[in-house]
């Protein structure tokens, strides 16, 4: 079944008046589920993993079609994520109630330095072991260029009660498919991975930071016409993290 980000898609070239042309990577025919060529397909390697946290993806206007977002790995492996097209003067009524669901804490996922200080939080409550005992964690993230993604984070007047979550990564990106001008700037995907490792989901935290590397490989040796690389790290990895737990 198709998930949010697929079905904002759709949406997306329903309304369009022209085909959209990727930059970049291969041409012609591409799965409609990985969006990758099918002599690289990844579909039979997709991990879905259940977490107690959810993912509302607010992305620009056309970051749901780049066969290079990240976006869509997220809703690949995360159950409850949910998709919006941002417009800064039409809001779909969907998302102010999602983010005033009782089930949910939202918090935007957005660099302190941005918000006023007593909205940035830099933890999440330590997670309870069922819904009925307290708010499941809504990681609400902007996904687009770094000028759109500042954008939605000023002009989106539903999120200026909301805490704003700020990550200290540590680290560089490690995202190949893109460029940007900073080297912390991680992309969507990375973001969603540590947000899951702060809310103490481990094993998805892990399992998408496995399944980037894989999208990357079979990404780039599409866009030179290499072979996959079946036995290589990044497919190693994902395995193991697929495989039982011994006991």
């Amino acid at each position: 079944m198709a998930h949010a980000v697929s079905r904002l898609r759709d949406e997306r070239l329903a309304r369009s008046a022209k085909p959209f042309l990727a930059r970049g990577g291969p041409r012609g025919e591409r799965c409609p589920a990985c969006r990758l060529v099918p002599s690289h397909c990844l579909c039979a390697h997709r991990p879905v993993v259940p977490t107690q946290s959810g993912m509302c993806l607010i992305m620009g206007d056309i970051e749901a079609l780049k066969p290079s977002n990240t976006g869509w790995l997220i809703a690949d492996v995360v159950p409850d994520t949910t998709a919006f097209g941002w417009s800064r003067t039409e809001v779909d009524p969907a998302l102010p109630a999602l983010l005033a669901d009782p089930q949910w804490q939202p918090c935007v996922v957005f660099p302190g330095e941005y918000a006023a200080p007593e909205r940035v939080v830099t933890t999440l409550p330590p997670p309870t072991p069922t819904p009925a005992a307290g708010k499941r964690p809504l990681f609400v993230l902007l996904d687009g260029t770094w000028a759109e993604a500042r954008k939605m984070f000023r002009k989106s007047p539903y999120l200026d009660g909301l805490p704003v979550l700020s990550l200290l990564p540590g680290q560089a990106s490690a995202y190949r498919l893109r460029r940007s001008n900073r080297d912390e700037h991680l992309c969507t995907s990375e973001v969603a991975a540590l947000c899951l490792a702060l809310a103490g989901e481990t094993h998805a935290a892990q399992t998408l930071t496995a399944y980037l590397d894989v999208f990357t490989h079979h990404y780039l040796h599409a866009k030179q016409q290499w072979p996959v690389d079946w036995d290589g790290p990044a497919h190693q990895a994902l395995r193991a993290l697929r495989s039982p737990a011994p006991r």
